[in-house]
């Protein structure tokens, strides 16, 4: 007799919810991930061959990844077993290293789908290997995360990353015929209102169907509104870790936005990085940096603009100090650009780790003493006041350093001022030595 928590059978199908219902029974019903489901794509090529080796599949939540390791079990008859890094230890990795080789020696093979593989740490993820290397189990994780960065080298050696993609309106407008079909009902939506839909779900097909679902549970007698849609249901949070990938890629937009001198695309991924979550100081900072990186010289206030702005913002705090940076972001998307500073400056810096011991020319140094006057500190000074123009063309570099040219400035803003000061120097420099 069934007790209560017997999961030996499915319950009703009315029961089930409308995700599992509609799970693909094939890799052929998958909607999406052509890139690696196609018949030349990686995992078409090695169902073809019949050889199947292990796989890291990255892309965001609801694209497909826990469907697509379970199919690809059935179609190399390999047994299925799911574990999750959050829940797992070594105790339970363990038992299931055990349960793989017991039905290894019965000659059935055993495919390991681990979902959020990035969460064991370096120690467990060298517990995969000898039994990836020895064929116990054939390896299948999931993540959300970038997997350069968190995983090992040594796992990413034996496994190859298939990168799954975000559902397009196409596949969510196809996932939502599919799950009329099965509900035997349309939508209750206007066609705006189903385009708004789309929306909420944010290319997450699971999160769309369970969507699908709450709309199906109300009694309407008219199509929904957009309006109407947006009191009822709460749109799917924007997928942003503020530690994670979508952190480091939206910083990264927001960044050649301002260097390509679009305003509206700036504008956009600073929103977009506020209303995931971002703390407003970040952005603060990394504007300020901005300025000084890609603006420098050519616009001596743009920086200024970027200080007062995150000024504003410690008095104001959001969500009105958020108008102050995106100020600035515009500010500095329409300022000249000029990175002559900041390559000159790396310049330098390598240089200097290459010659660090070098002393300065005794001529440019401080003689406070009888002895260092008499090494010759300080020795044929010559005072750039007393001198015509009031600049005397000495050197300052190390004795028997070459002279470098670190800082060329560019035709554009304030630098073009400051090229012809550089240009006017170098010349005299050339006349007085």
């Amino acid at each position: 007799m069934a007790d209560l928590f017997d999961t030996g059978a499915a319950g009703p199908a009315k029961m089930q919810p409308l995700a599992d219902r509609l799970r693909p029974k094939a890799l052929s019903e998958v909607i999406g991930q052509e890139q690696v489901l196609g018949p030349d794509s990686p995992l078409g090529v090695m169902l073809a061959s019949g050889t199947l080796s292990s796989l890291i599949f990255w892309g965001p939540p609801g694209v497909g990844k826990t469907t697509i390791a379970r199919l690809l079990a059935d179609e190399t008859d390999l047994s299925f077993v799911q574990i999750s890094a959050i829940f797992s230890g070594v105790q339970e990795l363990k038992k299931v290293f055990e349960a793989a080789k017991i039905r290894a020696a019965n000659g059935q093979g055993t495919l390991l789908f681990v979902d959020e593989i990035h969460r064991f740490n370096k120690a467990q993820q060298d517990g995969f290997l000898p039994h990836m290397e020895d064929g116990t189990i054939l390896l299948v994780g999931a993540t959300t995360e970038n997997p350069s960065f968190e995983l090992n080298s040594a796992l990413l050696s034996r496994a190859q990353v298939l990168v799954l993609e975000r559902l397009s309106l196409h596949d969510l407008e196809y996932l939502t015929q599919r799950a009329e079909k099965e509900l035997s009902t349309p939508l209750p939506l206007k066609p705006d209102a189903r385009a708004a839909l789309f929306e909420m779900a944010d290319g997450d097909g699971r999160a769309l169907l369970n969507l699908i679902e709450q709309i199906t549970a109300w009694k309407t007698d008219a199509p929904l509104s957009p309006e109407d849609l947006s009191k009822r249901l709460m749109r799917r949070a924007s997928q942003y870790d503020k530690s994670g990938d979508a952190h480091y890629n939206l910083i990264s937009a927001l960044h050649k936005s301002v260097r390509g001198s679009d305003p509206d695309a700036a504008l956009y991924w600073l929103a977009r990085m506020l209303t995931g979550g971002e703390d407003p100081r970040y952005l603060a900072r990394r504007i300020t940096r901005m300025s000084i990186e890609d603006i420098g010289l050519a616009d001596t206030h743009a920086h200024r603009v970027c200080l007062d702005a995150w000024e504003t913002y410690e008095r104001l705090g959001s969500p009105e100090g958020e108008l102050a940076l995106a100020q600035a972001v515009t500010y500095l998307a329409l300022a000249p650009k000029s990175n002559a500073a900041y390559v000159g400056f790396k310049q330098a810096m390598s240089a200097a780790k290459k010659t660090g011991s070098e002393p300065p020319p005794k001529h440019i140094l401080n003689a406070p003493t009888t002895l260092m006057k008499e090494q010759g500190y300080g020795k044929d000074y010559a005072y750039d006041h007393d001198a015509e123009d009031g600049f005397s063309g000495q050197n300052y570099f190390p004795d028997g350093m070459k002279r470098e040219a670190y800082y060329l400035p560019v035709e554009r803003g304030y630098e073009r001022e400051l090229k012809k000061r550089l240009d006017y120097f170098t010349k005299l420099r050339m006349t007085r030595n």
